[in-house]
């Protein structure tokens, strides 16, 4: 069963990501200490998230965790 986009957005805030910008449902996520790296969702809070979004921000959070870890993301 897919997540929820609500669940995304915890993660990301939850590993110091912050939204950028926002046009309509589009939501441009960027985190303090990775320049040049961005995430993008985009829809409501209790849409079913799509493979690929959970596959982008699965991998947003683990860049986010490896900076804190001092490694490269």
């Amino acid at each position: 069963m897919p997540r929820k986009l609500r669940e995304l957005r915890a993660d990301l805030r939850r590993n110091g990501w912050h939204i950028a910008r926002q046009r309509g449902s589009h939501e441009t996520w960027k985190h303090p200490l990775i320049p040049g790296k961005s995430a993008t969702l985009a829809g409501k809070d209790g849409a079913d998230a799509k493979p690929y979004q959970e596959q982008e921000i699965a991998a947003a959070v683990e860049a986010a965790r490896a900076v804190r870890k001092g490694q490269q993301p």
